[in-house]
């Protein structure tokens, strides 16, 4: 899947006699829509090409590369430098010894493979003068020399070896890739299921198990189809978010786990959505059906139920994605390069790691007889939900005022108090038993509102105020909390000066990043055990998008927040990515071994 063929290789020495000054010719031929990175690249995360030529008794020269192509790349946002088609690549022939075999030359092609959507992870193939030399090497093609009058060496493939070599290549890739993805799958699937245990999840679970507790005497057919119907609720979620992805990846935008949280738009929708459940918690309002539709429902298997157990479903998802559980952000990030089909099945993965544990509670509700039966508690237990549920709209202003300073959360405010004024106007005018039309009219009403005050006069205004406020933020080199604010300028720096450096990329609204900052990168032991190690710490915030930090997770293989990595004496070729869970020993331990 997304795979690029071996280039095609072929070599030769320059005519006549083998002398100094003469030189070793490579042909290498890309396979047609893939490019290979040039010798020289213009983003820390591209891996440039180079080539490793050995034979015995000969000396070789520095390497002459074809002049790169040079193109805008639309989804790194960034002018590249490439080889496409059929190049050369010259080395010369620096001094010969006395006894020399020109025939057991190597070359050893290293690149990393790029189309217009995704880089593949680098990648090598060597190809050699000695006839059968390269046969046991997987994936290369074995070349055969001849040597005519004029003592000209070159690499040439019979068409027999050609394609047995090639076959086999291609079956042992296929099974590797196979391999890989179920593995990756897998980790969708655990880390969807991790999820549940994260912060982000943890209003929407306590709601959830309310309603399991409230269900716990129904038949377990019922539980089950309400199982079903949380199910349903999360998949369909996970589903419009890959569609979303994979709209952003066709417009040639960059797409990420959580990406909605850099939207001003989706958190004004959470925060009012949240708000008006927590006043129906409080009891401000109610949603109501008339008597006869709730006989036809009754009727039709409480089909009202169905339809709160797949809201449940949906609104978990939603606040799931600030999270990026262990095992999650390693499997993401293949899928969101990965192509459309792929992606959809990566989320469905997610989605079910997600909904099994609802299901397995459905399925076997005797684990339920741990809590009391329904009762009066209940009534004081959904306050407490409710208290949550604005908890959570708290964590969500919070988000705001990392983005945009207290004239975001002033003007979030104004929202958030429409939305509750709107609870209590519904409550009041359309209470339970009253024409079912009013219920109608007062709701549309109240969404009419909202919309209008957020596009009218909200949304241009906070969008401003965001803007200032990110702006003036990234023109600080060091961070509040004395980290280096990332720039590929500054890892270049760091490289220079053979510093070892630390990368958090991090987002406000990214709860488990803040977990582990408070658990681990904000302690003194750790700052302690990085000084010791002359570590250098640098953050990439990508609480708003940014190129530069999109690139960044691109190169760590990654598809959103957090994620860590360590660059050896600054070097981003040789980084080393870090899981989504830390621990100042494990980071120390990686750093050392580095060394």
């Amino acid at each position: 899947m997304n795979s690029m063929p071996p280039p095609e290789m072929q070599m030769q020495y320059s005519a006549g006699a083998l002398k100094d000054g003469g030189k070793l010719t490579v042909w290498v031929t890309i396979p047609e829509k893939w490019h290979v990175n040039a010798n020289e690249v213009t983003d820390e995360f591209l891996k440039p090409s180079s080539i490793v030529v050995k034979a015995e008794g000969i000396e070789f020269g520095d390497v002459v590369w074809p002049q790169p192509i040079k193109e805008y790349n639309e989804a790194l946002e960034l002018e590249i430098l490439t080889f496409r088609g059929e190049f050369k690549i010259e080395i010369p022939v620096k001094g010969i010894a006395n006894k020399y075999d020109s025939l057991g030359t190597e070359a050893t092609f290293h690149y990393q493979a790029c189309d217009n959507s995704i880089c593949l992870a680098p990648a090598s193939k060597t190809i050699s003068l000695k006839e059968n030399s390269a046969s046991a090497k997987n994936a290369s093609v074995i070349g055969s020399a001849k040597k005519n009058d004029s003592e000209t060496e070159v690499a040439t493939s019979t068409a027999d070896n050609e394609n047995l070599n090639a076959n086999a290549a291609s079956a042992a890739e296929n099974s590797a890739a196979s391999a890989g993805i179920i593995a990756l799958l897998f980790f969708a699937f655990l880390g969807g299921m991790i999820l549940n245990l994260m912060p982000c999840v943890l209003p929407v679970l306590s709601l959830k198990l309310f309603s399991l507790i409230k269900q716990a005497g129904e038949s377990r057919g019922r539980l089950l189809a309400l199982g079903g119907a949380t199910t349903a609720g999360i998949l369909c979620s996970f589903w419009i978010l890959a569609a979303v992805v994979a709209a952003v990846k066709a417009g040639g935008g960059s797409a990420g786990w959580g990406m909605q949280f850099q939207s001003a738009g989706f958190i004004a929708f959470m925060a009012v959505i949240l708000t008006a459940f927590a006043m129906s918690f409080f009891g401000v309002f109610e949603i109501w059906l008339p008597w006869s539709a709730t006989t036809k429902m009754d009727e039709a298997g409480h089909k009202a139920g169905f339809a709160g157990a797949f809201f449940t479903g949906a609104l978990l998802v939603l606040l799931s994605t600030p999270c990026s559980a262990p095992f999650l952000g390693t499997a993401m990030g293949f899928a969101f390069t990965a192509s459309t089909p792929v992606l959809f099945l990566f989320f469905t993965a997610a989605g079910i790691g997600l909904a099994l544990p609802y299901m397995l509670v459905s399925a076997f509700p005797s684990v339920l007889k741990v809590f009391p039966k329904p009762g009066a508690w209940m009534v004081k237990l959904q306050k407490v939900m409710g208290v949550l549920l604005l908890a959570t709209v708290a964590w969500l202003l919070w988000i705001v005022n990392e983005q945009a300073g207290m004239a975001g959360v002033g003007l979030f405010a104004v929202i958030v108090t429409v939305s509750i004024a709107g609870s209590f106007v519904v409550g009041k005018f359309a209470p339970p038993g009253v024409a079912f039309g009013r219920e109608i009219a007062t709701l549309g009403g109240s969404i009419v509102v909202i919309a209008v005050v957020w596009f009218a006069a909200i949304a241009p205004q906070y969008e401003n105020a965001a803007t200032e406020h990110f702006n003036a933020r990234m023109q600080e080199q060091i961070t509040a909390d004395g980290w280096y604010r990332y720039s590929p300028t500054l890892i270049k720096e760091f490289a220079k000066a053979k510093r070892t450096v630390f990368i958090d990329a991090t987002a406000d609204w990214c709860l488990t990043c803040k977990t582990n900052e408070a658990a681990v990168l904000n302690r003194d032991e750790f700052r302690r055990a990085m000084d010791s190690l002359g570590v250098a710490l640098v953050k990439a915030d990508w609480t708003r998008e940014t190129p530069e930090v999109n690139a960044l997770l691109k190169s760590m293989g990654k598809s959103g927040v957090p994620a860590y990595a360590i660059y050896p004496a600054g070097d981003a070729s040789k980084q080393i990515v870090l899981p989504e869970l830390l621990t100042t020993n494990a980071i120390t331990e990686k750093i050392s071994s580095a060394r």
